[in-house]
Order: structure tokens, then C-alpha cells, then sequence
């Protein structure tokens, strides 16, 4: 009796492990056969150290959804900071930031009408932009025209919906108005200019970097250096002041802003930049940026005439439900676009693993027009071996603090 319950559990522990056996192949065979793809992942708030690309689970287009193979993401200064966790109520780690991108649908899910496998589109992303894969509703999703590149794309939906929504749906913008802008290098800055000149007499006053004048100079009507008093500047060529001022800063430029407009002008503020000093999230800057706005009267606006405003095109199209709104206004652009009226201006293109030094350049403000991260574009070997892949939880060595100062930057192509 003892050998034969010796024999049926030396029998039994065979099974064990030839199931197991069994078990680990189907795992290793799945695991070949799942697709996977290439995306930044966000692993903890911070840094650029918390940056990493890495494989990830391929996404599949659920009912209402469009599946794109991407070709370029946008960088916007608004991942920077979701990167350091300053923005309201932000995703937990880990996870893919960006937020709008250009490709080809490669599927459709269950009752998705409008687009066809092999269509050239562009759309917005809550997220996980930063991806070789993407699956968006369709109401985020638009055609684009056959000469739009894929890089332009990723810099038309966002700069251009935010600058024109801005201009004519928020402050009405009309024949012979004139526009404050700060950051006019920038992406929306671009914009804002592009979109001004398709209106008769409209007088811009950039503010800028010194730097950038000689390459922005013709966008603007005035240009100022936004490091010397642009207040004194602009009421010397327009004493009443201006009718709209469109600000990306807050701080100490709000109280400014709203002392330049005329009676029935608007301000509106689109960012907080100002927030931003340093790679990782900074209390004294948040609070100091808090401290200079100026703490906003009602019963001043009534007196002066004056309008105050806020917008945030994301929050419109993924809190607010504003889709169609957004759709009429893209028609709109892309007709512009076709009359060859506006072109996104691109800075410059960066593979996926330079997200690092492509991030880098937006803290330094140093960027004119958009920043894109092209997907297919090979990396510098440089930049390469500084992209080590991690797991999706992002667990990494971190890098020394001031690591990226002693590598090069890559020669820009735009």
C-alpha cells in the first residue's frame, strides 16, 4: 500500500509538471502573439528621469472608437505639466501623456461610421497620444487634406482649434481689432498671427523671447521682448490700449493684460506657464504665480467694460462634451488651410526616445512653432542609449540629477 501511494504521488507530481511545462509554453506562445507597440511612459510625477519609452499591450478600437497607426504626436507645453503633476486632478502613474497625433486608420470599431481602413487623419487623445498605436472616439477624429504632412497635422488640431475658438467664438475678433499674444513663437502664438491676418486691418502686438524676433518678426505687426515693460511699449503705439489679450503666463501678466484693454476688450487665459521654472514641480513658483494675479473685481469689469475669460480646448472636448462645436470650427480651419491661408508652423521633429531633450527645449522656451515626435524617425545613438526600456510600471534607475546637461542636442530640422 505504501508503494503504490508512493508510485501515485511520484504519478501525480509528473502531472504537475508536465501541465506546468504545458502551462509556460502557452504563456510564452501568447505572449509572442500578443501585439505589442512602442510609447512613452509617464511613471511618476517629476522629472525628465521619469520619462521612458517602452513596450506596451497594442490597444484595440471598442464600439465608437477609431484605431490609428500613428506617424506624429504633438508636444505642448501642457505636458509639461502633467509631467510634474501641477495640472488640476491628474492621471494616476503610470501613463501615456499627449494628447493629439496624425496616422492611418488601421480599423474601426462596431458602429463607427466616416472612416475607412488606409484614411490619413488627425484627431485628439485623452491621453496616450504618445504611442506607435492610438484608439480615439470618432468625434475626436478628422480627415486630413492630401498635402497636409503628417508632422503639420500633429501641429494644426490643437494650436489652430485653441487660437481660432479664442479668437472669433470667446472674444469676437473683427475688421480693424487689435491682439496682445504673449508667447508668439510658440505654437498657438503662431497660430493666433496666422489666423489675425485673414481678417482685415487686425493689429497684433507679440510678445517674445529676443531671440526669436528676427524669425517670428513678419507674423506680428509690433514685437516686443517679453523680459522689458511691454505695457509702456504697447500704449506708446496704442494709448487706449488693445481689444483682446490673450495670455499663456498668469501671474503678474494678468493685472498687465486686463490694465491694457480698451472698454468692452477681453482678456482670456489659456495656461499657466509662469508655474513652470524648473524641471520638477515647484510650490514657490506655483505660489508666487498665485501671489501676482491680481485678485479680480466684479464690480471694476462692470465699471470699466471689461470681459475676463478662460479657456481650455481639452477640457471642452473631454469634460464639457463640446464635440460638434469643435468639429465646425476644424471645418472651418481645414478650409482656410486649402485656400493656403494658415500653415503650422514645425520646429522641429524628435523620435520617440528623444522625448527627453524634445521636452528640454520647451522648458527652455526655446522652440518656434510646434515640437513634434515623430514615430518612424530613428533616434540619435546618443540620445538611443539614453532610452533604456522599462517595464510598464517604469521601474528604472534614475538618472543623476543634471545628467542631460552634458549631452548633446540634436540638430534641429525645421
Amino acid at each position: 500500500m505504501a508503494k503504490e501511494g508512493a508510485d501515485m504521488t511520484e504519478e501525480t507530481e509528473h502531472m504537475i509538471e508536465k501541465n506546468l511545462g504545458k502551462e509556460a509554453e502557452n504563456m510564452e506562445s501568447s505572449s509572442v502573439d500578443a501585439k505589442e507597440m512602442r510609447a512613452v511612459i509617464l511613471a511618476g510625477f517629476g522629472g525628465l528621469n521619469k520619462l521612458r519609452v517602452t513596450k506596451k499591450t497594442m490597444p484595440e478600437p471598442q464600439e465608437g472608437e477609431v484605431k490609428i497607426r500613428v506617424k506624429a504626436c504633438g508636444l505642448n507645453f501642457l505636458d509639461l505639466m502633467v509631467r510634474q503633476g501641477t495640472i488640476d486632478s491628474p492621471p494616476k502613474p503610470p501613463v501615456v501623456p499627449g494628447f493629439e497625433c496624425s496616422g492611418i486608420v488601421e480599423s474601426v470599431g462596431e458602429n463607427t461610421k466616416g472612416f475607412e481602413i488606409g484614411d490619413r487623419v488627425m484627431a485628439f487623445v485623452n491621453y496616450n497620444a504618445w504611442a506607435e498605436v492610438v484608439c480615439t472616439p470618432v468625434d475626436f477624429v478628422y480627415k486630413m487634406p492630401d498635402e497636409m504632412t503628417f508632422p503639420e497635422a500633429a501641429a494644426f488640431s490643437l494650436n489652430f482649434v485653441a487660437a481660432y475658438m479664442m479668437l472669433f467664438e470667446v472674444a469676437n475678433l473683427r475688421e480693424g481689432m487689435s491682439v496682445l499674444v504673449h508667447s508668439a513663437g510658440g505654437g498657438v502664438g503662431q497660430a493666433v498671427a496666422q489666423l489675425c491676418s485673414t481678417v482685415p486691418n487686425v493689429t497684433v502686438f507679440g510678445i517674445a523671447s529676443c531671440f526669436k524676433h528676427v524669425a517670428i518678426r513678419d507674423s506680428v505687426t509690433h514685437l516686443f521682448d517679453r523680459n522689458i515693460d511691454y505695457v509702456q511699449e504697447v500704449k506708446k503705439i496704442s494709448p487706449e490700449g488693445v481689444d483682446i489679450v490673450l495670455d499663456c503666463l498668469c501671474g503678474e501678466n494678468t493685472g498687465k493684460g486686463l490694465g491694457l484693454l480698451k472698454p468692452l476688450g477681453t482678456y482670456i487665459l489659456y495656461g499657466a506657464s509662469n508655474m513652470v521654472t524648473g524641471e520638477t514641480k515647484s510650490f514657490f513658483s506655483f505660489a508666487k504665480s498665485w501671489w501676482q494675479v491680481e485678485k479680480v473685481n466684479p464690480i471694476k469689469l462692470y465699471e470699466e467694460n471689461k470681459v475676463i475669460a478662460g479657456f481650455s480646448l481639452l477640457n471642452l472636448l473631454f469634460k464639457q462634451g463640446r464635440c460638434s462645436l469643435v468639429k465646425a470650427v476644424m471645418e472651418k480651419l481645414l478650409s482656410l488651410y486649402n485656400q493656403k491661408k494658415i500653415k503650422p508652423v514645425v520646429d522641429s521633429l524628435w523620435a520617440l526616445e528623444e522625448v527627453k531633450e524634445a521636452m528640454q527645449r520647451i522648458h527652455d522656451r526655446g522652440n518656434i512653432g510646434k515640437l513634434i515626435l515623430d514615430v518612424e524617425k530613428s533616434p540619435t545613438p546618443l540620445m538611443a542609449s539614453d532610452s533604456t526600456e522599462t517595464s510598464e510600471a517604469g521601474e528604472e534607475e534614475e538618472e543623476p540629477e543634471g545628467d542631460n546637461d552634458n549631452k548633446e542636442r540634436m540638430p534641429f530640422i525645421h
